[in-house]
């Protein structure tokens, strides 16, 4: 009998026989064990009587699958003869069940450096019904398509895998919507929440937004000669970024207010410079994160350094001297003297007076 059988319906049962005639074959039925069937007894064109069992109560498959009752026939004679049949009803599924997930939102944590098949998390539905009404399966709900791209969800199991590589710089959690569906039609939803972890796969990066060179010989100290602009793409320790200026050249790294190098450092004299002594200087700025092993970056910058007339020029000699004959012709050569200057340009163009 299905469960959705309304409650009055009946179902002809098998009538008993009694050989004796008369009143020793007049039969009386009764059924004994459930009270959600009753029993009802109706004549037959021949005379016969033909017992119904009769729907009393509403059926439910989940709550009760199986009634075994007992159908008796007692003659009229005296003493009273009986006989007895069992009747066993099954009860078939109506899909009136909808899947229930285990939970609400099924909530993972995974890194995002995770090769694709690894499994993230697992959603689990049951059904209450029987047959292909009770078999689960499972599927996306509406969600964007790059949630398809990076995450498969199996139909059988319910498992959730990665398809793709995770970025966590490019996003950190991920939610969408997955469906449990019977084989009648009927659906439930839940939330799946991906949280990605970071891993340090980020290296910091030196970008030059301006530099001045070349820079004036005499420029003072603390004098800005390039900013910088410093930048990891990571979170946490690993996005944290310091600085450094390898070597003697006379130049320093300043972060900026705040004292992060995620801002913008400067790039400043650190002690006068001296064009003579060093016409250029061929920097690498470094740049390392707080990543455990950390990443580093590095940038090259060259700052040319700008003559100043600070140099006078130099005679070879500080003093000539020359013996002369007085007869000398007018327009003789006495003495050639020479002087130079270190400076460059104008600055080292020497003129005699």
């Amino acid at each position: 009998i299905g469960e959705w059988i309304p409650l009055g319906t009946s179902f002809p049962l098998e009538m008993a026989r009694d050989a004796d005639v008369g009143s020793n074959s007049q039969l009386i039925y009764q059924l004994i064990g459930n009270p959600s069937f009753s029993l009802i007894v109706q004549e037959t064109p021949d005379g016969s009587d033909l017992p119904h069992l009769i729907v009393e109560r509403s059926l439910d498959r989940e709550k009760e699958s199986l009634f075994e009752l007992l159908l008796t026939a007692t003659d009229g004679g005296e003493p009273p003869r009986t006989g007895s049949v069992q009747v066993r009803i099954n009860v078939t599924d109506l899909n009136d069940n909808s899947p229930v997930f285990s939970k609400r939102v099924y909530e993972a944590r995974v890194a995002e450096n995770i090769p694709a098949g690894s499994l993230v998390l697992r959603v689990q539905a049951t059904d209450a019904d029987a047959g292909t009404n009770g078999r689960v399966s499972y599927s996306f709900g509406d969600v964007p398509d790059g949630v398809r791209v990076l995450f498969t969800v199996d139909s059988e199991n319910g498992e959730v895998r990665t398809a793709g590589q995770l970025d966590f710089e490019e996003k950190s959690t991920y939610i969408f919507g997955l469906d449990a569906s019977d084989g009648g039609g009927l659906k439930a939803h839940c939330k799946a929440q991906i949280d990605i972890i970071d891993e340090n796969d980020n290296a910091p990066e030196i970008t030059i937004l301006s530099l001045s060179s070349p820079v004036p010989e005499d420029a003072p100290v603390g004098t800005v000669v390039a900013l910088l602009k410093v930048r990891d793409r990571d979170s946490g320790e690993n996005g944290e970024v310091s600085c450094e200026l390898p070597g003697e050249a006379p130049l320093t790294i300043v972060a900026t207010a705040g004292g992060s190098y995620k801002v913008r450092p400067e790039l400043v004299l650190a002690k006068a410079l001296d064009r003579e002594e060093a016409a250029f200087h061929e920097l690498v700025l470094r740049a390392m994160d707080g990543g455990d092993p950390a990443r580093t970056g590095t940038a090259r910058i060259r700052v040319t350094v700008l003559d100043a007339n600070d140099n006078a020029p130099v005679f070879s000699q500080a003093e000539y001297t020359v013996r002369v004959p007085e007869d000398v012709p007018v327009g003789s050569t006495l003495v050639t003297v020479a002087a130079t200057d270190v400076d460059e340009g104008q600055n080292g163009q020497v003129k005699y007076s």
